[in-house]
Order: structure tokens, then sequence, then C-alpha cells
């Protein structure tokens, strides 16, 4: 059972965390999240200082869905669904492999709390379950730690650093670590 992840919005649920699309009624959590400095210190994406520009990214949301070109998700803890906390990002779909790549934000006020590799194991589960996705992978800066361990926690497996194979806005070339899981790995604990 192999689908399409853009044939469907996805709607994840789990125990704690909730991936839900996201809303203009998101913009306050969203610019929280878009214009914190310590959210960015890791990332290809730029800080975003103007709240009309991150309005305008959640019409680029939809629209990068309708390309089947990423999937924006809001992280909302179960206790509050109408709060986002982050957002989870499923994008660079490649059919004939049958691979996608994760990437994760997080608002720092909820670092430290399992958030994040809830999160990723919500987004794991869902995409090898409901979509049949054989091979998940994640790209991390060597210096964000945090983030490899949230993947190392989700049994992905380290596979190696790519020396300046990437170019990021704000960052110039950069050494990324390749982190993967194949839906034969052992399961989540």
């Amino acid at each position: 059972m192999n689908k399409n992840p853009y044939e469907q919005f996805p709607h994840i649920v789990s125990n704690e965390v909730t991936l839900r699309k996201i809303v203009e009624s998101d913009l306050d959590n969203l610019y929280a999240i878009y214009s914190n400095e310590k959210l960015f210190q890791y990332s290809p994406v730029m800080l975003k200082k103007n709240k009309n520009t991150v309005a305008n990214m959640i019409g680029h949301f939809e629209r990068d869905f309708l390309k089947r070109k990423a999937i924006f998700l809001g992280i909302c803890l179960n206790s509050n669904l109408n709060n986002i906390v982050g957002v989870a990002e499923i994008f660079d779909y490649h059919r004939d492999v049958n691979m996608i790549t994760i990437g994760y934000r997080l608002n720092d006020q909820f670092w430290g709390k399992g958030i994040a590799t809830k999160t990723v194991r919500a987004m794991t589960e869902y995409l090898f379950s409901n979509i049949g996705i054989n091979r998940i992978q994640a790209l991390v800066m060597p210096e964000n730690i945090k983030s490899q361990n949230v993947l190392i926690r989700n049994n992905y497996i380290k596979e190696g650093t790519i020396r300046q194979g990437y170019i990021w806005k704000g960052k110039g070339l950069v050494d990324l670590i390749l982190f993967s899981r194949l839906k034969s790995d052992v399961e989540i604990a």
C-alpha cells in the first residue's frame, strides 16, 4: 500500500500531540515561532520579522501542498488543539524511491518536554503506516545536538555527514548529517 502523501492533507493524532493544518487563526503562534532567532540557528529558513510576511506564509503552505512540494503541519498539544507550539514539515517526496524528508521546529518555550520526539514519532508512524513510505530521512547541522537526539530516540540511523553539500540561506555552504529510517528497521519502542 503506497499512497502519494499529497492525495489528502494529513491530520495526525497521537497520544499527546496532534499535527494539523495551519490556519489563519494560528497567525500569532506562527509569528512567535518564525520570529524567534533561537529557532533558526540551525535552519535553512530565514527569520521573519514582519507579521504580514508570516500571514502570507499560511497561504503559501496551502499552495505548496497543492503543488505537491511540501506539507507544513502545526504541532499542537492534545490539551490545546487551538495553540500551535511548532511546525512539522514533510517534503522532497521521491515516488520512485518511495522516500520523503521530514523537518520540525518547536517554540523554545516547549523545548525539553519530549514534544519534538513525540512529533517525529507521530510523523514516522503516519508515513510508514498510512502512506506506505519506505524511507524517511532528515538533515541536521552537526552543531544541532538536540535535533540529532530527537532522531536517535526515534530509531533513526546516522548515515554520515554530507560535507559542504548544501547552501542554506544566511549560512552559505553547510555540512549536514543525514539520518534515515527504513520501514523495515526496528519499530519505535
